[in-house]
């Protein structure tokens, strides 16, 4: 860097240098000194420490510049982008005491505020504050719990631009308030480890600031001058091989580099266009450059930051960020202060209405489109004749407008009032008839919004739907024409579907025909209108003590009533639980936005244990069954990707209504789903204490799916082997009675995945993988096409070269999960279906818990085949067991008909230890020829006795004593002589 100059070269080529040159270039690799309270500032003893720039010198550069925007009425943006690892989060963000660009912003826009009321200013200022990120495409608002579990629609706005729909925008009245919004959002920020940055942001992160000032100008009048600033962090460019990155690390990546992708072809083009070119720029393409568009192209002051890493091993990255940038350096937006918005709209109004009249009035019609749209002559020529209708109702409608908006404020409360409308009156007046009259009111995940709607029931026969005729109007997924009719009796009503097909619920239950109602009756119609019926005189002759009603109550309660209701719950039930009433109403809108545009896919929850998902541990957890109606090909996804999808999917339905472009190409489309993609067939727990006692095991195991069923049998084997993987047969002496002997000894096996069979013949391209004990790669068999029999004979040598008690606790208590895996066969021929008759006829056979795909969390018994393989190999320690006693007791029997009163401990040892009947027989044999010594003591023990009794005689005569015969008293043991044991018998 020197001055504005950035300077690279080549590492392979020291003469390739190239030269970029931009407002401001920064070192900030070295030269830097961490003073004591932990700050990064110049360090004048380094030779780079002149040139750092610390935090504070690229706030004064960049961050005074947004902030002198934003004091005078400009919306302003700065965004940083780089390679993942070169310090965007650091200048935008900044950690700790070293804060970045957002932080400092945030403090000095309340500092200017304090500044100017200080010096008698009549202003009035408000500040909002908001923070989202863009995660796999998926917006979430990191202030708002309920959308970072799930997501936020981008809307297109009337006037232009897109917008995050329900983004949770808070005020903020000092800068404290938006310090700690900062390190909540920074907290709850979606990042993860890669090879290169052990922080990498995963997602887009955008900080969100709308400052507004309210004062009297030179005329007397009261105006409003606001601006926006977005402060955006992006996620940073990668590559695959130098992130290290797989599984959900390298989808993220993906999902970043083609966002980045699309946000570098906008730049490249508003580049051209800049230089007179007509070309189109393709905000549409991600959900970043929608955000964004207006940022780039349109009414801001916009300032990009280009971070790049000096290691001559990111040379190709930091040459693309630079050239990036330079392109981006080209782009010319036309900012303008944003005056009173109602002053500017009624304006706007006018001018629009006065070339509406003029078009009108000549016969020419002008076709008006955004900068991203392109239309060939002959699509303008039938768009001419179909828009002077609409161009008629807009003027009308734009007249309409312009007057209401004169109006001033007392006007409007006036007139509403006496319309009965929401003034104190009028809502004084609602208040008092709903104490008295039958009626519905909505519930919403929002609780600000539940209670907004009221619609009274007056009438004998009330009917609701979404036609014209209907006395209760309501819109959504399954909603038809007249989808129900409230019938009264007496003081109560009833409700009624007007097909059985049309889905109505009262208290979690299906309703297929006329149901009296009771006051708190919660009734859903369709799959995303839930309404409470209220009868004030019910409620008042009754002591019944009736429940809140909240959105949350209504969804646990279908749920309950779907068989998912855990008593004595535990933490990662009562967490299930919160997954189930989540996912429930999802899955009941996806089904039917499905249905309303015939996508021919079906949804159904399933409750999934881990065994199940080919996992050892974790808990169950929420996933959907997706189904294509037409082929029977089927499709699991976890409970975020179909979230992420749902989100699109309401978009489409949106479109639709609306009468827009709705239906998206494959790539996009939330519905569609690869037939190549790799399918999880089953798994199959194989445990290992066999293994603990040196013991093999042959087994053949049933293969259960995600809903525990069996879909087939795997035969699979684990035998004991040396470290060159020669198994170890029953003549091998390797039997332990205690697996603490293994500790600290070598310990090998051979691991065969032999053949499955059975499994269902939808399937081709199947392989079994599974991972041994702290290995994180995956061994995998051969893939194997065309049948539902496949044969591996798959073997893998595992060598534990010193067994540790952790390892040995592992094979007593463990085991290998084997899941099978293969791909769908593609469909020979799809069959023409309507998704409105395939669903009803899938709940005709299931009844109304059709979009429930398995109930039982039990089905699947993890513990089964555990008992099952303990009791196999109990069976061969008992049998091992029995051969050894049996060998004792026959040892005991031909010691005893040998005469045999001692044997050696070797002898005895070789019989105790004979692997099988044939060996130890062989051992046994040798006890006759066994020597104890005693054979040749017999006789003289026969002579001694004899002595004994003639001395006795001599004795009774009184003959006097003599001396004994020289030899031996006292008999010496082969113990005696020999060194070791004996046993004594």
């Amino acid at each position: 860097m020197n001055g504005p100059v950035t300077m690279i070269q080549n590492p392979e080529d020291k003469n390739d240098e190239k030269k970029f040159t931009f407002d401001y270039s920064y070192w900030s690799h070295d030269g830097s000194k961490e003073q004591p309270d932990g700050y990064h500032a110049q360090d004048p003893s380094h030779p780079n420490g002149k040139k750092f720039a610390d935090q504070k010198k690229v706030f004064n550069d960049l961050g005074m510049g947004i902030l002198t925007n934003a004091w005078e009425g400009y919306n302003s943006t700065l965004f940083a982008y780089g390679q993942t690892g070169s310090g965007k989060s650091w200048s935008v963000v900044g950690y700790g005491i070293n804060r970045g660009i957002v932080p400092q912003f945030c403090e000095k826009i309340y500092q200017g505020i304090d500044e100017k009321l200080a010096g008698g200013e009549k202003t009035e200022f408000e500040v909002t504050f908001s923070m989202l990120e863009i995660y796999n495409e998926q917006v979430r608002d990191l202030l708002d719990i309920k959308t970072r579990r799930g997501g936020l629609r981008v809307r297109q706005h009337p006037k232009g631009g897109f917008y995050a729909e329900n983004l949770k925008i808070v005020p903020v009245r000092s800068y404290n308030d938006i310090e700690s919004k900062i390190e909540e959002g920074t907290l709850n920020r979606t990042v993860a480890s890669t090879n290169m940055n052990a922080t990498s942001s995963r997602a887009h992160t955008i900080v969100g600031i709308t400052l507004v000032q309210k004062f009297v100008n030179a005329a007397g009048e009261e105006t409003t001058k606001s601006s926006v600033i977005n402060l955006v962090d992006l996620a940073g460019s990668e590559r695959a091989d130098s992130t290290g990155a797989t599984g959900d690390r390298l989808k993220e990546g993906a999902a970043i580099n083609q966002s980045l992708s699309c946000l570098g072809n906008c730049i490249a083009a508003l580049a051209e266009k800049s230089s007179g070119k007509n070309t189109r720029v393709p905000f549409r393409d991600s959900v970043l450059t929608k955000l964004l568009k207006n940022a780039l192209g349109g009414n801001s002051k916009t300032i990009m930051i280009a971070a790049v890493s000096p290691a001559d091993i990111n040379f190709d990255e930091s040459l693309s960020t630079l050239r990036y940038a330079d392109r981006a350096k080209q782009i010319k937006t036309t900012a303008t202060i944003n005056e009173d918005p109602t002053e500017k709209l009624i304006r706007e109004l006018q001018e629009e209405n006065e070339k509406l009249k003029a078009m009108l009035g000549t016969g020419t019609m002008t076709v008006m489109k955004d900068d991203d749209e392109e239309l060939t002559e002959e699509e303008m020529a039938k768009l001419k004749a179909e828009l002077e209708e609409e161009y008629k109702s807009r003027l009308e409608a734009n007249e309409r407008e312009r007057l209401e908006m004169e109006k001033t404020f007392e006007e409007r409360l006036k007139e509403a009032q006496a319309q009965g409308g929401m003034g104190t009156a009028g809502l004084a007046e609602l208040a008092e008839k709903k104490k008295t009259v039958p009626h519905i009111y909505n519930l919403n995940m929002d609780p600000m919004l539940t209670g907004h709607i009221v619609r009274f029931l007056e009438k004998p026969e009330v009917k609701l739907g979404k036609g014209s005729d209907c006395d209760i109007l309501i819109k959504g997924p399954s909603i038809a024409e007249t989808h129900g009719i409230f019938q009264k009796e007496g003081n109560k009503y009833s409700i009624e579907p007007v097909e059985a097909t049309l889905r109505i619920m009262r208290n979690g239950k299906a309703v297929v025909a006329k149901t009296p109602l009771t006051h708190n009756d919660r009734l859903i119609f369709g799959s995303t209108q839930y309404f409470v019926y209220v009868n004030p005189e019910e409620q008042k002759a009754s002591k019944e003590k009736y429940p809140e009603i909240t959105y949350e109550y209504a969804q646990e309660e279908i749920a309950k009533k779907s068989g998912f209701e855990f008593e004595n719950k535990t933490r990662d039930d009562a967490l299930l639980q919160e997954d189930i009433t989540e996912i429930l109403p999802a899955v009941e809108e996806a089904n039917s936005i499905s249905d309303e545009l015939d996508k021919k896919m079906k949804f159904e929850i399933m409750i999934v244990s881990p065994e199940a998902r080919g996992e050892l541990k974790g808990r169950t957890e929420v996933m959907v069954r997706v189904i294509n109606l037409e082929t029977k090909h089927e499709w699991i996804w976890p409970r975020q990707k179909f979230l992420n999808r749902k989100f699109i999917m309401q978009e489409m339905y949106q479109n639709h209504l609306e009468g827009e472009e709705w239906d998206l190409p494959e790539a996009k489309d939330p519905f569609a789903e690869d037939y190549e993609a790799e399918f999880h067939i089953g798994s199959v727990k194989f445990w290992l204490q066999s293994l603990a006692y040196l013991i093999e095991s042959k087994e053949q195991l049933e293969v259960t799916d995600f809903k525990g069923q069996e879909v087939g049998l795997l035969n699979v084997e684990c035998i004991p082997c040396n470290e060159k993987g020669k198994e170890y047969s029953e003549n091998d002496d390797v039997f332990v009675d205690d697996p603490k002997e293994l500790v600290g000894k070598q310990v090998c096996f051979n691991m065969k995945v032999l053949n499955a069979r059975g499994l269902p013949n939808k399937f081709t391209d199947i392989y079994a993988k599974y991972l041994v004990y702290h290995e994180v790669k995956y061994v995998e068999t051969n893939k194997v096409k065309n049948t539902s029999n496949p044969d591996w004979n798959h073997a893998y040598l595992y060598k534990n070269p010193r067994a540790d008690e952790e390892f040995i606790d592992y094979l007593c208590t463990s085991a290998i999960m084997i899941q099978i895996w293969g791909k769908q066969k593609p469909p020979k021929k799809k069959k023409q279906v309507n998704t409105h008759t395939a669903m009803l006829a899938s709940v005709a056979q299931k009844g109304q818990t059709a979009d429930i795909a398995n109930t039982n969390t039990k089905r699947f018994d993890a513990e089964k085949v555990k008992y099952m393989m303990e009791s196999a190999m109990l069976r061969k320690r008992q049998a091992q067991m029995e051969i050894r006693m049996k060998s004792m007791k026959r040892m005991l029997d031909l010691a005893e008909q040998h005469k045999k009163k001692k044997l050696s401990t070797s002898l005895i040892r070789s019989i105790y230890n004979a692997p099988n009947a044939d060996a130890a027989e062989k051992c046994l044999k040798m006890i006759e020829k066994e020597k104890d010594d005693s054979d040749d003591d017999s006789s003289s023990d026969e002579e001694d006795k004899k002595k004994e009794k003639k001395k006795e005689k001599k004795k009774s005569v009184a003959r006097p004593k003599t001396p004994p015969k020289s030899g031996r008293s006292i008999k010496s043991t082969s113990s005696e002589k020999k060194s070791g044991f004996c046993v004594l018998l």
